[in-house]
Protein backbone atom coordinates (compact mmCIF):
# COMPACT_ATOMS: atom_id res chain seq x y z
CA UNK A 1 0.00 0.00 0.00
CA UNK A 2 1.42 3.82 -0.32
CA UNK A 3 3.83 5.12 2.28
CA UNK A 4 4.43 1.84 3.69
CA UNK A 5 7.40 0.38 4.02
CA UNK A 6 9.14 -2.42 1.47
CA UNK A 7 7.17 -5.87 2.59
CA UNK A 8 7.68 -9.53 1.15
CA UNK A 9 4.99 -11.65 0.28
CA UNK A 10 5.03 -15.35 -1.43
CA UNK A 11 2.40 -17.93 -2.59
CA UNK A 12 3.09 -21.03 -4.05
CA UNK A 13 1.94 -21.72 -8.00
CA UNK A 14 0.95 -24.56 -9.37
CA UNK A 15 5.04 -25.91 -10.24
CA UNK A 16 5.81 -25.53 -6.56
CA UNK A 17 8.28 -22.87 -7.01
CA UNK A 18 7.55 -19.80 -4.52
CA UNK A 19 6.25 -16.44 -5.83
CA UNK A 20 7.96 -13.69 -4.52
CA UNK A 21 6.63 -9.79 -4.46
CA UNK A 22 7.74 -6.61 -2.79
CA UNK A 23 5.62 -3.68 -2.17
CA UNK A 24 7.55 -0.48 -3.11
CA UNK A 25 7.09 2.43 -1.85
CA UNK A 26 5.76 5.69 -4.36
CA UNK A 27 8.68 7.97 -4.82
CA UNK A 28 8.09 11.35 -5.85
CA UNK A 29 9.96 10.00 -9.22
CA UNK A 30 7.93 6.92 -9.78
CA UNK A 31 5.08 9.41 -8.93
CA UNK A 32 5.88 11.55 -11.48
CA UNK A 33 6.13 8.61 -14.01
CA UNK A 34 2.75 7.60 -13.76
CA UNK A 35 1.10 10.38 -14.19
CA UNK A 36 3.23 11.40 -17.39
CA UNK A 37 2.35 7.93 -18.80
CA UNK A 38 -1.53 8.17 -17.40
CA UNK A 39 -1.95 11.15 -19.20
CA UNK A 40 -0.15 10.72 -22.67
CA UNK A 41 -2.49 7.51 -22.32
CA UNK A 42 -5.20 9.16 -21.99
CA UNK A 43 -3.79 11.69 -24.69
CA UNK A 44 -3.81 14.46 -22.49
CA UNK A 45 -1.31 17.39 -20.99
CA UNK A 46 0.07 16.48 -17.36
CA UNK A 47 -1.13 19.76 -16.36
CA UNK A 48 -4.56 18.44 -17.26
CA UNK A 49 -4.14 16.46 -13.53
CA UNK A 50 -3.58 17.44 -10.36
CA UNK A 51 -1.86 14.29 -9.69
CA UNK A 52 -2.85 10.71 -8.48
CA UNK A 53 -6.53 9.99 -6.22
CA UNK A 54 -5.17 9.79 -2.68
CA UNK A 55 -4.84 6.14 -0.97
CA UNK A 56 -5.29 4.78 -4.44
CA UNK A 57 -1.76 4.23 -5.68
CA UNK A 58 -0.09 0.82 -5.51
CA UNK A 59 3.65 0.34 -6.64
CA UNK A 60 5.51 -3.72 -6.47
CA UNK A 61 7.92 -5.99 -8.07
CA UNK A 62 7.73 -9.15 -8.78
CA UNK A 63 10.74 -10.71 -8.68
CA UNK A 64 10.19 -13.90 -10.71
CA UNK A 65 9.52 -11.99 -13.72
CA UNK A 66 11.62 -8.83 -12.85
CA UNK A 67 8.39 -7.27 -13.33
CA UNK A 68 7.09 -3.83 -12.08
CA UNK A 69 3.52 -3.29 -11.18
CA UNK A 70 1.67 0.04 -10.12
CA UNK A 71 -2.08 0.71 -10.27
CA UNK A 72 -3.46 4.47 -9.70
CA UNK A 73 -6.25 6.71 -10.65
CA UNK A 74 -5.79 10.07 -12.47
CA UNK A 75 -7.51 13.14 -10.33
CA UNK A 76 -8.12 15.27 -12.83
CA UNK A 77 -7.79 18.83 -12.86
CA UNK A 78 -10.41 21.07 -11.88
CA UNK A 79 -9.45 23.37 -14.72
CA UNK A 80 -10.10 20.49 -17.55
CA UNK A 81 -13.33 19.62 -18.27
CA UNK A 82 -11.98 16.59 -21.07
CA UNK A 83 -9.77 14.86 -17.88
CA UNK A 84 -12.88 15.11 -15.65
CA UNK A 85 -14.87 14.09 -18.15
CA UNK A 86 -12.34 10.83 -18.72
CA UNK A 87 -11.96 9.98 -15.13
CA UNK A 88 -15.74 9.55 -15.22
CA UNK A 89 -16.45 8.09 -18.15
CA UNK A 90 -13.68 5.74 -17.99
CA UNK A 91 -13.34 5.00 -14.23
CA UNK A 92 -10.29 6.93 -14.18
CA UNK A 93 -8.33 4.13 -12.62
CA UNK A 94 -5.06 2.81 -14.03
CA UNK A 95 -2.74 -0.64 -14.22
CA UNK A 96 0.78 0.02 -14.87
CA UNK A 97 3.26 -2.90 -16.23
CA UNK A 98 7.23 -2.70 -16.66
CA UNK A 99 8.80 -5.16 -17.93
CA UNK A 100 12.83 -6.19 -17.48
CA UNK A 101 14.50 -3.25 -19.53
CA UNK A 102 11.32 -1.34 -20.83
CA UNK A 103 11.71 2.37 -19.73
CA UNK A 104 8.38 3.29 -20.00
CA UNK A 105 5.06 1.80 -18.87
CA UNK A 106 2.28 -0.30 -20.67
CA UNK A 107 -1.08 1.18 -19.30
CA UNK A 108 -4.41 -0.80 -19.17
CA UNK A 109 -7.55 1.05 -18.02
CA UNK A 110 -9.32 -0.69 -15.73
CA UNK A 111 -11.75 1.69 -14.90
CA UNK A 112 -14.85 -0.61 -14.72
CA UNK A 113 -12.52 -2.98 -12.55
CA UNK A 114 -14.34 -3.03 -8.90
CA UNK A 115 -18.10 -3.97 -10.95
CA UNK A 116 -19.68 -7.08 -10.89
CA UNK A 117 -18.72 -9.20 -13.94
CA UNK A 118 -16.04 -6.59 -15.13
CA UNK A 119 -12.81 -8.62 -16.58
CA UNK A 120 -9.28 -7.38 -15.36
CA UNK A 121 -7.26 -6.16 -18.63
CA UNK A 122 -4.22 -7.77 -17.32
CA UNK A 123 -3.08 -10.33 -14.93
CA UNK A 124 -1.93 -9.17 -12.12
CA UNK A 125 0.61 -11.98 -10.48
CA UNK A 126 -1.20 -13.41 -7.05
CA UNK A 127 2.12 -12.53 -5.04
CA UNK A 128 1.63 -8.78 -5.91
CA UNK A 129 -1.92 -9.19 -5.22
CA UNK A 130 -1.12 -10.16 -2.14
CA UNK A 131 1.51 -7.67 -1.04
CA UNK A 132 -1.77 -5.28 -1.88
CA UNK A 133 -3.84 -6.91 0.51
CA UNK A 134 -6.25 -6.81 -3.05
CA UNK A 135 -8.89 -8.96 -2.67
CA UNK A 136 -10.57 -8.26 -6.28
CA UNK A 137 -8.39 -9.04 -9.45
CA UNK A 138 -7.50 -5.76 -10.98
CA UNK A 139 -8.79 -2.74 -8.38
CA UNK A 140 -8.11 -2.04 -4.58
CA UNK A 141 -9.80 -2.80 -1.73
CA UNK A 142 -13.34 -0.82 -1.77
CA UNK A 143 -13.66 0.98 1.54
Amino acid sequence: MVGTLSMLGASLPASGAPQVAKNLIVTPAVRASLLDAGAAYHQLPVKDYIGLTKGMTYYAFDLSTKTYYAAAGLDPSPKSLQAQVGAQDDGGYNLFVRGPGAKKWTIHNDGLGASEGATCPVSIPSAVLKVWDWSLRCFPPLS
